[in-house]
């Protein structure tokens, strides 16, 4: 109880909760000079400071693919963010497709495909 006998659990909270957004899952692949120029480590990094969950990889033909899954907003920055990528990178083109693909429990950096 507070001081005029109110207990503060029944007043409303100015700021009630918001309904959390569904998790948004999309599957990236990053076009031009990615590969040799740390576009993988700066993914994760970016992506686990948004609190995204997914992975990225380098693909023989020499596109960086990545997973990012999480609040909408986080994975809409991520797509920003993707398009300049790291200083030594030139990116050409980042095609983005909607993904139902299970991103895991963390955001990782996978093997070459």
């Amino acid at each position: 109880m507070n001081m005029v006998g109110v207990r503060m659990s029944s007043i409303p909270s100015a700021n009630p909760p918001q309904p959390s957004m569904p998790a948004k899952t999309v599957r990236v692949v990053i076009k031009g000079r990615v590969q040799g120029v740390f576009y993988r480590n700066w993914t994760v990094e970016n992506a686990r400071e948004l609190g995204l969950k997914g992975w990225v990889r380098n693909k023989k033909d020499g596109s960086v693919e990545a997973l990012f899954s999480g609040d909408p907003n986080s994975v809409y920055e991520m797509e920003t963010r993707c398009r300049r990528g790291p200083p030594a990178a030139i990116v050409t083109a980042l095609d983005v497709f909607p993904s139902n693909e299970d991103p895991g429990p963390a955001f990782d950096r996978k093997p070459t495909l």
